[in-house]
């Protein structure tokens, strides 16, 4: 194989039989020099198979985009290597190999305002990658390519003459994930491409990562913080908590057998879709003093089941322990106390608005509440008295009300003049 080019497959792995695709080795990146260092990423390792999507997940500044970053050759690593298809590709490496790289492994980015050029058209945005490798023969074959990308995106061919400023940002976000699959890459890096769309827009986004990933073979690298769009999408995670990683499982594992305290605390922030369970949920907060790595030092160590978590050796004794009894690990957990009197309380609440309210949803449909009948009640307050009643018992609830309202205005009214005029009588007879 020349040194510029990759191999059609990469390694197998011994222990599942998959494709390796991507492999990072105990990687360190670090900014800054001398006593100004920092190691954002420490000893960082993971494999993602051919196919598959893996997940980092982790608060901010955690190290997920930094990672993902080196991936693409745009942070350097410090220590350790990046490996794709077997190939190391972290480092220095041919001019020849490096646009193999930027060919084979694509990023969407978080910010599709800010990543796609102002001042270019959607049609040069998708097909800069084009033009930069030569991948058409010729301009109707670009064309073809570029309009049959848009369409897939969800977008039509009449947008390719517009401007990034004249869409949404799902929209944007669309036409960046155009601009990386028109380079048909074996590996894209999506640095949490839905964290800046609406609710309703994301669920669409997913959906055409998934759609391409089942018609292409594409494997994802994303990155995000919340965990229940990562459960949706994900085959593996991997948890990373100030540039460690920490946990490394199946996504059903991850979620049945939470290990780490950190991964359980990021569970537990997982927002419950009831409010009344959500409002006396339990939160588990994550304390880092609750380690003891003064002396024996951690390491991420396979406990069995693929899943791996980041412990000196008596926390990953008492972690094998906890996994080999075989019972789901309750990251979340409701306030039983709180709970029961909170439902009392909706308890009560509803039978009270259900009395109150079925009269309402009875109601005829001419129970409109026109004013007249308030006007009419004013000058005939003991006619509008009557017909109150009568509305009252034919359950005409809004006019009831305006009769009612009328009438006794009315009746004040009356008894206003009444008494003034009595006062007046008593005045012209002294």
């Amino acid at each position: 194989m020349p040194n510029n080019q990759f191999p059609e497959h990469g390694p197998i792995d011994p222990e599942t039989g998959k494709e390796v695709l991507l492999s990072v080795k105990n990687i360190d990146i670090t900014f800054g020099k001398g006593d100004n260092a920092f190691k954002a990423v420490k000893d960082a390792s993971f494999d993602i198979y051919k196919g598959e999507t893996f997940s980092l997940v982790g608060e901010s500044g955690s190290g997920k985009t930094t990672i993902g970053r080196a991936v693409i050759r745009v942070n350097p690593c410090s220590a350790g290597e990046i490996q794709y298809k077997g190939v190391k590709i972290s480092g220095n490496i041919s001019k020849s190999l490096d646009r193999e790289v930027i060919r084979n492994i694509q990023m969407v980015f978080q910010d599709p305002a800010a990543s796609l050029n102002e001042r270019a058209t959607v049609d040069y945005i998708i097909s800069e990658g084009l033009y930069n490798f030569h991948l058409f023969k010729n301009e109707a074959d670009r064309v073809q390519k570029v309009e049959k990308m848009i369409e897939e995106v969800g977008l039509l061919p009449e947008h390719l003459t517009r401007y990034p400023h004249e869409f949404s940002g799902g929209q944007r976000q669309r036409i960046g994930l155009a601009r990386a699959m028109v380079m048909e890459p074996e590996l894209v890096v999506a640095d949490e491409p839905i964290s800046a769309l609406d609710v309703s827009i994301r669920a669409q986004v997913l959906n055409l990562l998934k759609k391409f990933q089942r018609e292409r073979g594409v494997s994802y690298l994303f990155i995000a913080h919340d965990l229940s769009i990562v459960r949706f999408i994900s085959d593996r995670i991997g948890v990373i908590y100030k540039g460690n990683i920490v946990e490394i499982a199946d996504t059903e594992e991850l979620f049945q057998y939470p290990l780490h305290p950190y991964t359980k605390s990021l569970i537990s922030a997982v927002p419950i879709p009831d409010p009344r369970l959500e409002k006396n949920k339990v939160l588990f907060a994550y304390d880092p003093s609750v380690h003891d790595y003064s002396v024996d030092k951690p390491e991420l160590v396979d406990i069995g089941h693929n899943h791996l978590v980041y412990g000196n050796k008596k926390e990953i004794e008492e972690y094998k322990k906890l996994r080999d009894e075989n019972k789901p690990i309750q990251a979340v957990r409701i306030d039983p106390e709180e709970a029961q009197k909170q439902m009392a309380k909706n308890t009560e609440f509803m039978e009270s608005e259900d009395t109150g309210s079925s009269e309402i949803l009875s109601t005829p449909i001419h129970d409109t509440g026109s004013i007249w009948l308030s006007v009419l009640s004013f000058f005939l307050p003991v006619l509008g008295i009557i017909a109150a009643f009568v509305f009252r018992k034919m359950n005409y609830i809004r006019n009831y009300k305006r009769c009612k309202k009328g009438a006794i205005i009315g009746l004040l009214v009356l008894l206003a003049i009444i008494v003034v005029f009595g006062i007046l009588l008593i005045l012209a007879s002294l």
